[in-house]
């Protein structure tokens, strides 16, 4: 099994890849789509659930590839991540994510340090947060539970689907959340709506993992590409 500090790095690097990939495109969508909105979000649905899918296949056999503060902490309370190891898991992607919109700024030329002022706020929008990442777990849950080899692939779809059925356009990620609002791009949230929106994102993961505990009780394996860990 890899060290802790190769699979903390793996959930570093991988969430840094994410972030960059979601600003990225977010601000490529923006500047090309000619004011239109709902092409710009289309273009950068595309890029999201695309990256997810290579990221998964690729840092899976090492971290789980979670890069989701919510996924690792659903993984912990299952009891297939220590919780020591969820800590440093969390910590990673954090950073990660902050350094790669860094990155993404970076290479629009934009300066790095900033604050979005994208206000997403209200009760619609706190459910969307609850309903998406209740799904994004029960989609890794459910289609782990037989099919382990389509995770990866279930999760791309799944982000892709819910970008457009939700209000929130599916952070569904803390990590995701706290990035985001560092960047006053297309995909940025301000800072006033990050905490609202972490709350109903560990609702619905926790929901997530007592609809597990009942309908996928049977098998409690961790698929590949979402965790490596063992039963603790």
């Amino acid at each position: 099994m890899p060290s802790l500090a190769q699979r903390a790095f793996a959930e570093w690097l991988g969430t840094a890849f994410l972030l960059a990939a979601v600003v990225g495109s977010g601000i490529m969508a923006q500047r090309l789509s000619g004011g239109n909105v709902a092409l710009a979000l289309l273009c950068n649905t595309i890029a999201t659930g695309a990256i997810l899918v290579v990221l998964i296949l690729t840092f899976g056999p090492i971290s789980g590839a979670h890069f989701n503060p919510a996924v690792t902490l659903a993984f912990a309370l299952r009891r297939e991540v220590p919780w020591t190891d969820a800590a440093t898991y969390s910590i990673a992607q954090i950073t990660g994510a902050i350094a790669g919109v860094g990155v993404a700024h970076l290479m629009f030329e934009l300066p790095v340090l900033q604050l979005s002022l994208t206000d997403r706020a209200g009760a619609g929008q706190w459910l969307a947060e609850a309903v998406a990442t209740f799904g994004l777990l029960s989609t890794i849950f459910g289609v782990g539970h037989r099919t382990i080899t389509a995770v990866p692939y279930a999760v791309g779809l799944y982000i892709i689907s819910a970008y457009w059925f939700t209000s929130s356009t599916s952070f569904a990620n803390p990590a995701v959340t706290i990035a985001r609002s560092l960047s006053d791009t297309f995909a940025g949230i301000a800072p006033q709506g990050v905490a609202a929106f972490i709350a109903a994102q560990f609702v619905g993961a926790a929901l997530a993992v007592l609809l597990a505990r009942w309908l996928w009780a049977c098998e409690r394996r961790s698929p590949p590409g979402i965790t490596s860990e063992e039963p603790a």
